[in-house]
């Protein structure tokens, strides 16, 4: 099962939701998947969705799921890591008004070098998936897993 989570900041993340549920009608995608949508408007056609979860389901989702797609936010990076989930991570973008500002690039980077995930564009979706299937993630505590991330990751230099 694939989880995907764009997690609850208050702007929409319809360019992900979009691509996953076209590589699901091309039978690129032929897990099953669920999504939280939060705050976007567009509605999946090809697989089930919630716009919030609490929190013991969302650790669930994460737990059962075997591919994690994500935004870069801490917290949906955190528990992934903490519960050794392989996830492919895509930044929310102020270009396209996901979020206020640029600073999920910084995290992305972060765990691109840490090599605990694989950070990803929309376009490179499903090129992304087949890499991230290969991963071997690293149990960490979640957010001293981040915390050391970020320090080891040189991109505040």
């Amino acid at each position: 099962m694939i989880f995907v989570s764009v997690g609850t900041h208050k702007q929409q993340f319809n360019r992900l939701l979009t691509k996953v549920n076209e590589l699901i009608k091309k039978g690129i995608i032929k897990d099953s998947v669920f999504a939280q949508t939060g705050y976007s408007n567009y509605t999946p056609k090809y697989y089930k969705h919630e716009k919030f979860l609490g929190i013991h389901e969302f650790d669930k989702k994460i737990r059962d799921c075997d591919i994690f797609i994500t935004h870069a936010g801490e917290g949906n990076i955190g528990t992934a890591l903490q519960f050794e989930k392989k996830m492919v991570i895509i930044p929310r973008l102020t270009k396209f008004r996901e979020h206020t500002n640029n600073h999920q690039i910084e995290l992305a980077k972060a765990i691109k070098n840490s090599k605990q995930g694989i950070v990803s564009t929309v376009e490179e979706l499903e090129d992304s998936l087949k890499k991230a299937a290969k991963l071997k993630i690293k149990k960490t505590e979640h957010a001293k897993g981040i915390i050391k991330i970020l320090n080891e990751s040189r991109i505040f230099e």
